[in-house]
């Protein structure tokens, strides 16, 4: 059975794991304008269909206070959309909140933006977080695939 993870947001991610096998990928994104992007709900959407996800865990978040309303707006947007695409594809979710599936994960490591980056190098050594060849590893990604690998523990 293969779960999916999902880092909502145009910086985040889809990661999906089946057995020991992970994969993960930037999530799928259209520029509207020179500065300008949008997720691209087609691609998106052929991610779940191509690969027959069965379920998908989706990080469930909120405001935080500092942050310019016009992107969470933007944010709030494309985490609806994700979870549109699933109901319409009758594909279950779960939403798990950082806290909750960080405690299973990333049990006795410190806690800091990359922890994430480390476990998904240790339980996937040769998996690729780099959105591009010329980017710094993203913690979005590990995110997604950590977010994924908690959901196929859960499920059994």
């Amino acid at each position: 059975m293969i779960v999916a993870g999902i880092d909502p947001g145009l910086k985040g991610a889809i990661g999906l794991v089946q057995d020991k096998k992970a994969k993960v990928f930037p999530m799928p994104t259209l520029k509207l304008t020179k500065s300008k992007k949008t997720i691209d709900e087609q691609a998106l959407r052929e991610y779940f269909v191509k690969y027959k996800v069965k379920h998908v865990y989706i990080e469930k978040v909120s405001a935080r206070p500092g942050q310019g309303v016009t992107s969470m707006f933007n944010f709030g947007a494309g985490w609806g959309l994700v979870r549109g695409i699933l109901v319409g594809l009758q594909i279950p979710y779960t939403l798990v909140a950082p806290q909750t599936w960080k405690k299973v994960m990333c049990k006795d490591m410190p806690k800091s933006k990359d922890s994430t980056i480390i476990v998904a190098k240790r339980l996937w050594p040769k998996l690729n977080l780099k959105p591009t060849p010329r980017s710094k590893e993203s913690d979005g990604m590990a995110d997604a695939v950590c977010i994924a690998e908690y959901g196929r523990r859960e499920l059994g």
